[in-house]
């Protein structure tokens, strides 16, 4: 019975696909982006997450050198974080939301984590959906195996596809991926006529250099895309590295300003793209 080790099934959300979405979240990266906003999504196995504002200090101990079970924490600040779940047990799931995707045009994305480290679990649990008639997208970040992506993309109606440093040196040495791997599987997807929607994480100093910017132009713009969505980079996830125990570098690192963002857009229209911020 095949299994899929999954952190969280998001309800009703609205961005990350069109329509009210379920999102079932994979655990497991390959990659390992300094501002990585899901912490709890990089490692391939449950992780004891440790919220220190719950702790309540029970039997003399802090979070940090408690030994309980975390579902015996009286306050819940000890979380473990990602399970195995079926094929049938994620569907299950899905089903209670079905009647939303109809009124909305909504449906469930596959996230991360990269869905791509558990491809054939995740083809077959996007045949499940697609045998259903449910609406299925991809958030990628396009590191992987070309075989597994290829097959995915038959049950795929939309890929999510993030495009992050382009120089295979910077890439390899800031994210630990393989720059042309990912931008051979965007170009296959695109040969192959599948949708796909590039997505920029603008983050000051590692995305948002002129010359990263018009790599990005560059190289999509003989592929006939039209469509870009633009993500700033914001701190939301931060609060996270603590819990996991896991160290952060970017603490001091700003959000880009509302001009930085605007000239960044503007580029791209004037390169004929449309242009998205926040995505959709």
């Amino acid at each position: 019975m095949t299994k899929l080790m999954i952190f969280n099934i998001q309800k009703f959300s609205i961005h990350d696909g069109g329509g009210i979405r379920t999102i079932i979240f994979f655990k497991g990266c390959p990659m390992r982006c300094p501002w990585c906003a899901n912490p709890e999504s990089q490692v391939s196995k449950p992780q004891l997450m440790r919220k220190e504002s719950l702790c309540i200090g029970c039997n003399g101990n802090k979070c940090s050198t408690c030994n309980i079970n975390p579902e015996e924490c009286p306050t819940g600040a000890l979380e473990i974080l990602g399970s195995e779940m079926t094929i049938s047990e994620i569907v299950k799931e899905v089903k209670k939301d079905m009647v939303f995707y109809d009124s909305s045009q909504g449906g469930v994305t596959l996230s991360g984590g990269e869905p791509l480290m558990q491809g054939k679990g995740a083809i077959e649990l996007l045949k499940r959906l697609k045998s259903l008639g449910i609406d299925t997208a991809l958030e990628t970040c396009g590191s992987g195996s070309w075989e597994i992506l290829d097959k995915m993309s038959d049950y795929l109606d939309r890929v999510l596809f993030d495009l992050k440093i382009m120089d295979k040196q910077q890439a390899k040495k800031v994210l630990k991926g393989d720059a042309e791997l990912i931008k051979n599987n965007f170009k296959g997807l695109v040969e192959k006529g599948i949708k796909i929607i590039p997505r920029i994480p603008l983050i000051p100093n590692y995305t948002m250099p002129e010359d990263n910017i018009d790599a990005i132009i560059n190289f999509l713009k003989p592929l006939g895309i039209k469509e870009v969505h633009i993500l700033p980079f914001h701190q939301y996830g931060s609060s996270k590295y603590k819990s996991l125990g896991i160290s952060y570098s970017l603490t001091d690192l700003n959000p880009p300003n509302d001009e930085e963002i605007k000239d960044i857009e503007k580029k791209f229209i004037n390169n004929g793209f449309e242009v998205i911020v926040g995505g959709k």
